[in-house]
């Protein structure tokens, strides 16, 4: 267990920005995450657990203690009639998991394919895809509170799911460590091909009666089409979250705005194409300096290089500013910023 100072964090992050760690250092157990919290001095101003870096945006060095979260490990530990239970550590890769319960034919996770980070990141972003949420197949998780030193589960119900949210983001934010995730995933295959291009990914593949692997590969084609790797160009996906506005509110945008898209939701309200208006506004493709916005898709903010986390939040908020002002419509930031 080695302890590192002033760490560059550009590795560790999907933005690839360079900012400095006061203190670093790796856990692949709980014990471990306790023996490193017993060495973290009272003096220090904060602890930040880490895991993929896939939703998070450094905008400065980070004063405290940096710990990235390396408990791995799969397997089914029960099962019903309906289900099979997959718990999952927090620091294994998500596709990795979802390849997992694909190859035991498993169904639930397979719209979730090629999203980036790990598995801790699912509950607390509730990340979702193409029709599908994380708390659909969510069953519990096992989370460590970094006061009390004491492991905690958390059901379906404790976790407050919502939109990209979850109690993890708000009223426990930076309270718990999350160790382990518990899956139900479905014996008998159930799929949801009807969000976005899924049905018409199938067609132009040529499989009439998709398997959920076909789905995944589907998704997988239609996500590799539209969004930049990282591993090729510093990003965090979707930056921002679709927003929702009351049914009136969509009316009268779309008298003025034939082509806006919008989603209706429960309770009079519908959900707008956050990306769309971002591209109304003329923002896709802009790029200044190394920071910008990615040619194919709006909704992700890129580092083509050398961009510190500073420029691409200053580019964020002019992108918010400029949708506030055209449409009336606030948006939200889905990325963290540290």
């Amino acid at each position: 267990m080695v302890i590192r100072e002033n760490f560059s964090l550009k590795n560790f992050n999907t933005f690839n920005i360079d900012a400095l760690a006061e203190y670093f250092a790796t856990f692949d157990s709980l014990q471990q995450l306790q023996e490193l919290l017993e060495l973290h001095s009272p003096e220090m101003k904060r602890v930040l657990i880490l895991g993929g870096g896939s939703n998070l945006l450094f905008t400065g060095a980070i004063e405290g203690m940096v710990l990235k979260n390396e408990i791995t490990g799969m397997q089914a530990i029960s099962e019903d009639e309906d289900y099979v239970y997959v718990k999952a550590g927090a620091g294994e890769n998500w596709h990795r998991f979802v390849l997992y319960c694909i190859n035991r034919n498993l169904s639930g996770v397979e719209n979730l394919s090629l999203i980036p980070g790990n598995v801790g990141a699912g509950p607390m972003q509730n990340i979702g895809a193409y029709g599908v949420e994380l708390k659909d197949v969510f069953h519990e998780l096992e989370a460590f509170h970094l006061k009390d030193k004491q492991l905690v589960k958390f059901k379906l119900e404790d976790c407050a799911f919502g939109y990209r949210e979850s109690i993890f983001k708000n009223r426990l934010k930076n309270q718990f460590v999350i160790a382990t995730v518990t899956f139900k995933l479905l014996k008998k295959t159930r799929l949801n091909t009807s969000y976005g291009a899924i049905e018409h990914e199938l067609l132009r593949m040529d499989i009439p009666e998709p398997s959920i692997k076909d789905v995944s590969q589907a998704v997988i084609n239609i996500r590799s089409s539209k969004l930049p790797d990282p591993a090729e160009i510093g990003n965090a996906g979707s930056f921002f979250k679709n927003p929702e506005v009351p049914d009136f509110k969509f009316r009268e945008l779309q008298e003025r705005y034939p082509g806006i898209i919008g989603y209706t939701l429960h309770q009079s309200r519908v959900k707008l194409a956050a990306g769309w208006l971002i591209e109304q506004c003329g923002w896709k493709g802009y790029r200044k300096g190394d920071a910008g916005c990615h040619a194919k898709q709006a909704l992700v903010l890129v580092n083509h290089g050398k961009a510190t986390g500073k420029e691409i939040f200053d580019l964020s908020e002019e992108i918010l500013q400029s949708v506030q002002s055209k449409f009336g419509v606030s948006l939200e930031r889905e990325v963290n910023i540290v």
